[in-house]
């Protein structure tokens, strides 16, 4: 057996470090009052958050000490364990903000759904280095969606409704892998008509559809066939069932709160003291912070609580109103470098497992920067879900370091012969 000397990808190491200790700045702030203004007082939010961010530093030296095949050897047991602890949940899940997605430990508050992105992301980086993929291959196809859509739907069931979505991320690496881009055309075509249907009388939207159709059978098409008649009227049939279908989707499947969230977005309705609440205040903390902000601990909107969740999911406005748009700036500046490096670093590797990993690391950190940023700022529906080792909260923190620490040590062992 041939080894040479570990090259550990010390920028990402260090960009982990960065986001961390700037986070819990944030989570200091956010929480600060005169009667808890102890660093180490565990009973405050930072204080908790400083015994997380050791506890996440000393599991990362674990990871990194760990055999990488060690990850890809057991990447289904893993994967099989935690889709046990998300079914126990259903059952015995304390419920906090609507969903029951939370484990009473005592001590410790577990949220499965965070650890079941990257044991996701193992399994179907194990399936996809396991055989020769063929995308043509409807067996490739039928078990990478069963990966995917399990864990997805228990964390749905759940009524976390965000950690679901964020499942869909899968669809990136897989696209690098080979899955044909229709895929993510259909994905995209299909948010754009549920909105539309939402926006515009469902009849006008039907017919410009028609007519598009038409255009594309007799102007687009020099020749056309049965098979063009055929497969334009599916896809048309299709559209125009989806679009009938967006009414019960959004009246009976969708929360209440969900639905009048995304009625605030699309400015159909204005509750600037129910579900708009959030959003209208973050806006506000962030538009006075100004270019440089007010400084550290002197965010008013910030130490008056006036946005709920402000140390979790809306910890951003935070960012916005004492940092300014130059901390704010210089935050996500360090979100597209990380991910910039870890789609570097995926490219670089040897194997298939890692290469495919790599891309799923980076790809649920994306999704979780747009959602969480966008929603914040107002531009997609707020959904509930953290900033990547950024926000409050120990599983969150502990799962997202074990998901990129891993990639971290399999990078660093990419010119092992073993």
């Amino acid at each position: 057996m041939y080894q040479e000397r570990l090259k550990i990808d010390w920028w990402t190491v260090g960009l982990w470090c960065f986001l961390v200790i700037f986070g819990w700045l944030n989570i200091y702030a956010a929480t600060y009052n005169g009667d808890h203004a102890g660093v180490f007082d565990m009973t405050t939010f930072h204080g908790k958050q400083l015994l997380w961010i050791a506890g996440a530093a000393l599991i990362a030296l674990v990871v990194m000490f760990t055999e990488p095949r060690v990850f890809s050897n057991t990447a289904y047991i893993i994967y099989g364990v935690v889709l046990a602890l998300l079914v126990v949940t259903l059952f015995i899940a304390v419920t906090s903000h609507g969903g029951k997605s939370w484990i009473d430990l005592g001590f410790f508050r577990l949220q499965p759904s965070e650890f079941a992105k990257f044991a996701t992301a193992l399994a179907l980086a194990k399936y996809m280095s396991a055989i020769d993929v063929k995308w043509s291959d409807m067996h490739t196809k039928v078990v990478s969606l069963f990966i995917i859509v399990v864990p997805m739907g228990l964390v749905f069931l759940q009524h976390d409704t965000g950690s679901a979505l964020v499942f869909l991320a899968f669809v990136l690496p897989l696209y690098r892998e080979g899955l044909s881009g229709a895929i993510l055309i259909i994905g995209l075509a299909a948010i754009a008509l549920f909105v539309l249907a939402l926006l515009v009388n469902k009849y006008i939207l039907i017919g410009v559809l028609a007519l598009l159709a038409v255009g594309y059978l007799f102007v687009w098409l020099n020749k056309r066939s049965t098979r063009d008649w055929v497969r334009t009227l599916a896809v048309f049939v299709c559209c125009a069932a989806f679009i009938f279908s967006v009414d019960f989707v959004f009246n009976h499947v969708l929360e209440a709160h969900q639905s009048e969230r995304i009625n605030v977005l699309l400015g159909k309705s204005e509750d600037l003291q129910g579900a708009g609440y959030n959003v209208h205040q973050s806006k506000i903390a962030i538009g006075s912070g100004g270019f440089f902000g007010k400084g550290f601990l002197r965010g008013t909107v910030t130490k008056a609580d006036f946005v709920p969740e402000q140390h979790t999911d809306f910890i951003f406005c935070t960012v916005g109103e004492e940092w300014g748009w130059l901390g704010s700036s210089i935050l996500v500046a360090a979100y597209v470098w990380l991910l910039v490096r870890l789609v570097f670093m995926a490219e670089r590797q040897r194997s298939r497992f890692a290469r495919f990993y790599g891309y799923s690391v980076a790809s649920i950190l994306f999704i979780h920067l747009f959602v969480n940023v966008g929603m914040v700022l107002g531009l997609v529906p707020v959904i509930g879900i953290p900033l990547p080792f950024f926000s409050y909260g120990g599983s969150s923190l502990i799962a997202f370091t074990i998901l990129l620490f891993i990639f971290i040590r399999q990078d660093a062992s990419k010119n092992q012969l073993l």
